[in-house]
């Protein structure tokens, strides 16, 4: 009997080792998941301080807003509504082109978010010779067209067969002829409008040589010219002020409600906060007194 107890013992004995072995084996098993489980948690925290620095990156460029613009006096003005935009916690980033298609194939590709150099009746052109979709987010200004003296001091001593250069894109040839059929130099037919060009005119009395030219090379032609059309923007840059002109489009005139330059976008965008923000900044009281002061009539607001 004493035998059987003592076997008994050292096999409960043995037992409660084993047991003991096991829980101690456990351990590093408890320990390994916890080391998993706050590596794990230290991964989430560098992945979530990745993704608040990629939005933070993203709203900063979201603040930036890239336009582009003609020289004069469109990239000007927007240099005055930088100080304005900065208040509002925007960036104005200017983009100069010295042609008008650039602007509107950078545009349309999303390198700009909106451009400043056109009137509608030039951009409604581009899209239907291109397939763009761009469209006008705002009005801001009115460039009169003037007839400026070359060789021919004024309009009562243009003699018979002078030559009056005109530019020679479609839109702004029309301009021209309008502004010399005011003059009563020509007369157009009545239904050519804002589509005119010199085979459209039906009566020209002093048989004026109209001269095609490209609108920028125009104000460069006016010495080898009796008298010019030249659009506002090119008259600026010519050296030429308004004042100068023998005669400009009426501010009530067809022309300025018609081919007022316009802040234009990519269809959709034009409601965006970008471009609302932009849009206010150029349609505000500094922007009217600086364009006012600066172009002395060259340059007219529209807002």
């Amino acid at each position: 009997m004493k035998k059987r107890i003592t076997s008994f013992m050292l096999a409960f004995t043995l037992a409660a080792g084993a047991l003991a072995g096991c829980a101690t084996k456990a351990e590093p098993e408890a320990t390994n998941s916890e080391t998993t489980k706050d590596s794990s948690t230290e991964t989430k925290d560098d992945s979530t301080d990745t993704t608040d620095a990629k939005a933070e990156e993203a709203t900063t460029e979201d603040k930036t807003i890239k336009v582009g613009a003609s020289p004069t006096p469109h990239a000007e003005i927007l240099e005055q509504a930088k100080a304005i935009l900065e208040k509002d916690g925007y960036t104005l980033e200017i983009v100069e082109y010295n042609d008008y298609v650039l602007p509107n194939t950078a545009l349309d590709t999303g390198e700009l978010d909106a451009n400043y150099f056109q009137h509608k009746p030039y951009l409604d052109d581009f899209n239907k010779e291109n397939g763009t979709d761009i469209v006008s987010a705002g009005a801001i200004h009115f460039e009169p067209f003037g007839i400026y003296a070359g060789k021919t001091k004024s309009i009562e001593e243009l003699k018979e067969g002078a030559t009056i250069a005109v530019p020679n894109d479609a839109t702004n040839e029309a301009r021209a002829l309008l502004l010399l059929e005011a003059q009563g130099l020509i007369k157009l037919k009545a239904d050519a409008g804002l589509s005119a060009t010199k085979l459209d005119i039906e009566e020209n009395k002093l048989n004026l040589n109209i001269e095609e030219i490209e609108a920028a090379q125009i104000a460069r032609a006016l010495p080898d010219v009796d008298l010019a059309a030249i659009n506002g923007n090119y008259a600026i840059q010519g050296g030429l002020s308004v004042s100068d002109a023998l005669a400009t489009e009426e501010a009530s005139s067809l022309a300025a409600t018609t081919y007022a330059n316009i802040i234009a976008v990519n269809a959709g965008n034009e409601n965006s906060e970008k471009v609302q923000a932009l849009l206010k900044a150029l349609q505000s009281e500094e922007i009217r007194k600086f364009i006012e002061e600066k172009y002395t009539g060259a340059v007219v607001p529209t807002f």
